[in-house]
């Protein structure tokens, strides 16, 4: 049976409030960081565990930790991003929802580990439940003496804040997030500087994701070389993947990393095959900003092995034959689905949730939405195909953010892998309009 770091209590009945988490051994964590451990060796265990953040990026948390400037007299800031709103992605929600003392267990040890006196955790605005059950918790622990003065006679004071979000897609990236936090417009900043350095309030700041959180009192519990010894190579411990799409049984699944995607697809313990009667065609494996793969990519590597649910597999061959984990939003369409239509539906998320700032963004995504909208409604031509590979390449790497990047990889990879179903578009725009068409030709389907 796999190790399950995050939800091995996630069934308990009642875990959501602190008397049951606290019974199944919650908090231990704070009472063993705070008594036996120096804020060093807590870092120095996330080094050694090799987690890498779970918000997209896949950084090194441990290594994002150490970079924390120290200046005398200055203040520093922990910030959880919960701003969730990668389409496909909804482990946070879930984790937050179903047991919110785990972050908050995880905020607090980190927030000592880190030296901060007052942290937050930034929600997405549209989940003002989530914000409730939060505050909830905060309440309970902090009159249980885990949060605010003195903790456990510790003398580290702690305050912890939960900040409804922006509205916006764009304030996921953490300067943005913190711009917002301020009571900005949540508009990236440039960098450098750094958050580490010069973060919230001008100040010192690291910015996690909710899992990436979640995931230290286990490890200040078990320690950073029980961690390692999970997963494989450089993914180390387990990983949350919201799964959906044409798949038997979608939800959130804590996966050990390393098992093959076939397993995670058809295996009864996690998708549980396609839906009957149908086949894969492809899968967007870590959200909707990740390139797209054809059914014999997602499943196998260009030397023939089985690809494994990891950093480093999901990415072999680059963006030719690869793609990313990112934030494990695991989308699977069978033969039914339209790439062009989910291509052209991504395009317009991007338009809409760009902020403007950089002209590559904010003119590309609207000339990329056009453009799938025309192909889509059969009104087309050859060049609107390699026209949009152009204003991708225009838009990839010129942008303060990486919002540009997340609106042009989908776009370039969808073409790369599924070309003949867009010029079957160009070239049959009746039949492409009518309602529910799709292409059926030279599919790889498994």
């Amino acid at each position: 049976m796999a190790v399950k770091i995050l939800t091995e209590h996630i069934n308990v009945p009642g875990i959501n409030t602190f008397d049951v988490y606290r019974k199944m051994g919650g908090y231990a964590a704070v009472e063993k960081a705070l008594k036996k451990m120096t804020p060093e060796e807590i870092v120095e265990e996330v080094k050694k565990s090799g987690v890498r953040g779970r918000g997209g990026a896949g950084f090194p948390m441990g290594m994002k930790w150490s970079f924390l400037a120290k200046p005398e007299g200055v203040p520093r800031y922990l910030v959880c991003n919960a701003d969730e709103s990668e389409p496909g992605t909804f482990k946070d929600h879930f984790l937050m929802r179903e047991i919110p003392h785990l972050l908050i267990e995880g905020m607090i040890v980190s927030s000592f580990a880190l030296g901060a006196n007052k942290s937050f955790i930034y929600v997405r605005g549209e989940l003002m439940y989530v914000i409730q059950i939060l505050e909830k918790a905060i309440a309970e622990a902090k009159a249980a003496g885990f949060l605010g003065k003195n903790i456990l006679g510790s003398s580290y004071d702690l305050e912890l804040v939960v900040q409804p979000g922006g509205g916006a897609y764009i304030c996921g990236e953490e300067t943005a997030l913190l711009e917002s936090l301020e009571g900005k417009r949540g508009n990236p900043r440039n960098k450098p500087p750094f958050p580490a350095v010069k973060g919230l309030y001008q100040s010192p700041t690291v910015v996690n994701n909710v899992e990436s959180i979640a995931n230290t009192p286990w490890i200040v519990n078990n320690g950073g070389d029980a961690y390692a010894s999970l997963g494989v190579g450089r993914s180390t411990g387990t990983k949350l993947i919201s799964a959906s799409g044409h798949i038997n049984k979608p939800g959130v699944y804590e996966i050990p990393l390393g098992i093959t995607v076939e397993d995670f697809i058809y295996a009864d313990e996690w998708c549980g095959g396609i839906r009957p009667g149908h086949h894969l065609k492809a899968v967007i494996a870590g959200g909707s900003s990740v390139p797209i793969l054809p059914a014999n990519l997602i499943l196998n590597l260009a030397n023939g092995d089985k690809r494994l649910m990891t950093y480093e597999s999901l990415s072999d061959g680059g963006f030719a034959t690869g793609t990313m984990l990112g934030s494990g939003g695991f989308i699977a369409m069978d033969e039914t689905s339209c790439v062009v239509r989910n291509t052209w539906t991504f395009a317009r998320f991007y338009h809409h949730e760009s902020c403007g700032q950089c002209s590559p963004c904010r003119e590309g995504t609207g000339w990329m939405d056009k453009v799938l909208e025309r192909i889509e409604h059969g009104k087309g031509n050859m060049h609107d195909i390699d026209l949009l590979v152009d204003v991708a390449k225009k838009i990839e790497g010129n942008t303060i953010c990486p919002l540009g990047d997340a609106a042009a990889w989908p776009v370039a990879s969808a073409i790369r892998h599924f070309r003949d179903e867009f010029e079957w578009h160009v070239k049959h725009p009746q039949e492409a309009t009518q309602p529910g068409a799709v292409y059926r030709g030279a599919m790889e389907l498994v």
